[in-house]
């Protein structure tokens, strides 16, 4: 069988279709190879979600060109967001791609790989309904403890600013009884951290018959022996149920995490983004979360530079991150995607005006994080050890339960010693913006030690 070199782009929920087609393409004998240059196939699965993503996959795309042209592959096929917004158009303008699939067609990526006769490049397209259950095979890329678990499909929301609902169809979730099977599975090859994730996990099961809900999901979830935490990712702001936060009030599994991407709080603003405001402010929300008598850690992402926001409408911003003080926050600036209602709005803003309020946010944000991070210091909390440092054997690098793999810090262990995959205490004696420092605590140090030994 030739050899497959395969390279995912964007998001969480993107990883989970590249680990689907991965499972495939394997579970039919191919070998994947991590080196382009001893593969005969190259495939990218992409992200066109705002201009930068689609950039980033154009060059990528053209990269791997470049090593057909030179003989060094002989097909390159190209997957995801990019092929599904972008369409037919693209066989003519990147004539060195053999194969296209859109977002609803990944399971066809055995279709694609097989040689074709003749010259003529193929494209699976259509409107993207595909909904991956238990029964597909998935071949795990993150590391062997941490796995996502994507519940639902596609997004019916209709923000203003967003090309999503147009590339991956309306809100479909899985049932309860394939992702009940599929995280048994993950946990019984490993895993003890399942992420949960959708464009919108807060509508789960709305559209089922009969309708389930996202705490009928977790309290099944919950039953899964050897799992020790479970974390809700891209939570609505105005879905957050009482029974959501009773649950993570009650359960240690659930960690007390929500990523609520809020994008902006002025009023004003959010009407022009088409997010509806709900029956309670973002104060409001902050306040119902925060009164728990387990703290829950919030990350969020804002939108500026959203066109029409005035000086005082991200002062009103900024005046809000500083009072809710998030231990987790992301800022974009507003990309114009064709094709959206907010692309069309003539308002904008001065690209540098837009950078100078992205690069403020950042540093108030840095400022707050620092702070949350040094009231840590002398806690002894439970980490997830993940490895060396990429900078140096010396130090072994983890997480606590409130910090996502990929987006958040990392706890950096410079004394003791720990095991992959293993969830060991940590004294905290050091804090920075994002990470924290520890040492592992004394009576807790396991066989096939990774670190330096106390």
């Amino acid at each position: 069988m030739e050899k497959v070199f395969f390279i995912s782009l964007g998001c969480a929920k993107n990883l989970v279709d590249s680990e689907l087609m991965l499972g495939f393409i394997r579970s039919n004998g191919y070998e994947v190879t991590d080196e382009p240059s001893d593969a005969e196939i190259a495939i990218v699965n992409t992200c066109a979600f705002i201009g930068p993503a689609t950039e980033e996959s154009i060059d990528t795309i053209l990269d791997l060109a470049r090593l057909k042209q030179e003989g060094r592959l002989s097909r390159l096929l190209v997957a995801g967001c990019f092929v599904q917004r972008y369409g037919r158009k693209l066989i003519r303008e990147i004539p060195e791609v053999d194969g296209w699939l859109g977002t609803g067609q990944i399971h066809r990526v055995l279709e694609l790989i097989k040689p074709i006769e003749g010259n003529t490049p193929v494209m699976f397209i259509d409107r993207p309904l595909f909904l991956a259950d238990h029964s597909h095979p998935r071949a795990q890329t993150t590391p062997f403890y941490s796995s996502y678990l994507k519940i639902a499909e596609g997004c019916s929301h209709r923000c203003s600013y967003c090309i999503i609902p147009a590339l991956r169809g309306p809100y479909r979730s899985r049932t309860v009884d394939s992702l009940l099977i599929e995280a048994k599975a993950l946990v019984e090859r490993g895993t003890i951290e399942l992420n949960l994730v959708a464009q919108d996990t807060t509508s789960y099961g709305h559209d089922l018959d009969p309708p389930r809900t996202l705490e009928d999901l977790l309290e099944a979830l919950l039953t899964i022996a050897g799992l020790k935490w479970l974390r809700v990712l891209y939570a609505h702001p105005h879905s957050i149920t009482e029974r959501l936060l009773d649950l993570m009030d009650a359960e240690e599994v659930l960690c007390p995490y929500l990523d609520v991407p809020i994008q902006h709080v002025n009023q004003e603003i959010l009407r022009a983004m088409r997010r509806p405001s709900g029956n309670e402010s973002m104060y409001q929300l902050i306040e119902r979360i925060r009164r728990r008598s387990r703290r829950i850690a919030l990350r969020t992402t804002l939108l500026v530079g959203f066109p029409g926001e005035t000086e005082g409408q991200f002062r009103e911003l900024c005046q809000f991150v500083r009072e809710v003080k998030f231990e987790r926050l992301g800022v974009f600036p507003f990309s114009p995607e064709k094709g959206t209602h907010a692309a069309r709005i003539k308002t904008t803003i001065p690209h540098r005006v837009v950078k100078h309020r992205v690069r403020e946010l950042m540093e108030l944000q840095a400022e707050i994080s620092k702070e949350l991070n040094q009231g840590l210091i002398g806690n002894t909390l439970p980490v997830l050890v993940e490895g060396s440092c990429q900078d140096t054997d010396l130090l072994l690098t983890g997480r606590i339960a409130t910090m996502a793999p990929d987006v958040d810090g990392q706890v950096l262990i410079n004394k003791g010693s720990g095991i992959v995959g293993e969830i060991v205490p940590v004294r905290i004696t050091d804090a920075h913006p994002y990470d924290l420092v520890g040492r592992i605590a004394k009576g807790s140090r396991g066989e096939n030690h990774l670190g330096i030994t106390s």
